[in-house]
């Protein structure tokens, strides 16, 4: 992925990689192994022992896809539409709501993650995940209708396909679950490309790729997972179908020639 390079969008001087390191950056980090940890633990449960390892790796894969959709991304969707708060009460910089969002006069207003810091409980402490992102691409802070959109889509479609896959693994439906893979990765890969495609081609505004946390770790890498793997689970799963095919018609040949 090639970044446009921004320094920061408060004309602030880019910190440092350590002085980026704090608390809720750590949490945040370590919310994300958590989740990659309860997939693996999910495998272990489920699947059977002598599941091939591709298959492994894309259940593990897909369950935790399915966590991330519902539980990060799904407390995004909810700050967007649930979340407002005066403009006064945000500190700092904020992200402007479009002005006539949800069909109401947004004026002094803003909503998204910007708004819920400093709530108790789950939901404030996604908002603060969130805003740790938002120092990377901005438009996590607050909503930007495009990637809102795409948001929603993912969060209900693709975390019930992830799951979907998943079952169908575990059941040994491979059938089902490599066409379920086929179509949830091609859409994911659809939305990896409409989250930043109209950023790059308006000069990446809101992306700060002014550092390596940001930029490679953030951006290239927490996004490159969402390409490169989805194009490896189109692989594997047109593999199998590929061959299915093929055996089926090595059968009709012996048929016509009995």
């Amino acid at each position: 992925m090639d970044f446009s390079t921004h320094s920061s969008p408060s004309g602030a001087e880019p910190l440092t990689f350590i002085e980026m390191i704090d608390q809720t950056t750590i949490i945040s980090l370590l919310s994300t192994l958590a989740i990659l940890f309860t997939a693996l633990g999910i495998s272990k449960l489920v699947l059977d022992k002598h599941t091939p390892g591709r298959l492994r790796f894309l259940f593990v894969w897909h369950a935790f896809d399915a966590l991330i959709h519902f539980i990060l991304e799904g407390s995004f969707v909810w700050h967007c539409l649930c979340s407002s708060t005066s403009v006064r009460e945000v500190k700092g910089d904020y992200f402007p709501t479009p002005y006539y969002y949800l069909g109401q006069d947004q004026k002094g207003r803003v909503w998204g993650s910007q708004a819920a810091v400093g709530q108790e409980g789950y939901l404030g402490a996604m908002a603060q995940l969130w805003m740790v992102y938002a120092k990377a691409d901005r438009r996590w802070a607050g909503v930007d209708l495009a990637t809102l959109s795409i948001e929603i889509i993912t969060v209900v479609f693709g975390g019930v396909m992830a799951v979907l896959v998943c079952w169908d693994l575990a059941r040994k439906n491979v059938a089902r679950g490599n066409l379920a893979m086929i179509i949830l990765a091609t859409a994911e890969l659809y939305g990896g490309y409409m989250t930043f495609m109209p950023e790059w081609l308006s000069g990446s505004a809101n992306l700060d790729t002014s550092n390596f946390m940001y930029k490679w770790i953030f951006l290239a890498f927490f996004n490159g997972l969402w390409v490169v793997i989805p194009l490896y689970a189109i692989y594997v799963a047109g593999a199998d179908i590929y061959d299915a095919i093929w055996v089926r018609s090595i059968v009709e040949e012996q048929k016509k020639d009995e």
